[in-house]
């Protein structure tokens, strides 16, 4: 069991350095964070998005999204489409928006594929695929942790009526 706290602190610790890479490179180039993860997924994608997609894409709160694709419209560094319904709106680089992508995120997608290559390609299915399956163990056990706090929740519903009827 210590052993295994101890990977478990050390992936966390390697999470959250990850994460503060990304944050930073964002800060070095010019953008916000929401800005930045907008801007790479649309260069990624090569394709239009809605704000939807994006958002579940980024894992980012709708209004937060919101407001950068505004901030990035209002300079000029996204257009705004009609999408399917009124309700959805297609997102796409401008012109200005696709040179800010190449001089941004573009120079990050190009450091990640660099660091990727240097993985063989069993190092680097092997990584996924454990990435993959602790991801998808950890989501389920978040999703029976929500499961476990409704049945206490209704168990103490239950206990507390008991109660007061008992009280009566």
């Amino acid at each position: 069991m210590g052993a295994e706290k101890e990977y478990l602190s050390e992936y966390n610790r390697l999470y959250k350095e990850n994460d503060e890479l990304y944050r930073n490179a964002a800060k070095a180039l010019g953008l916000s964070d929401c800005a930045f993860w907008i801007l790479y997924f649309l260069r990624e994608s090569n394709a239009e998005l809605t704000q939807s997609e994006i958002c579940s894409t980024i894992y980012a709160p709708k209004q937060t999204v919101n407001s950068s694709l505004k901030k990035l419209a209002d300079e000029g560094y996204l257009q705004l489409a009609e999408g399917n319904d009124r309700r959805s709106k297609l997102i796409k680089l401008t012109e200005a928006g696709a040179e800010l992508a190449v001089r941004t995120v573009d120079r990050v997608l190009q450091a990640e594929l660099r660091a990727f290559r240097k993985m063989t390609a069993d190092e680097q299915a092997f990584f996924l695929g454990l990435f993959h399956r602790y991801t998808n163990l950890l989501k389920r056990e978040f999703e029976n942790m929500g499961e476990e706090d409704h049945k206490k929740e209704s168990k103490f519903e239950k206990d507390s009526k008991s109660k007061k009827e008992w009280e009566i």
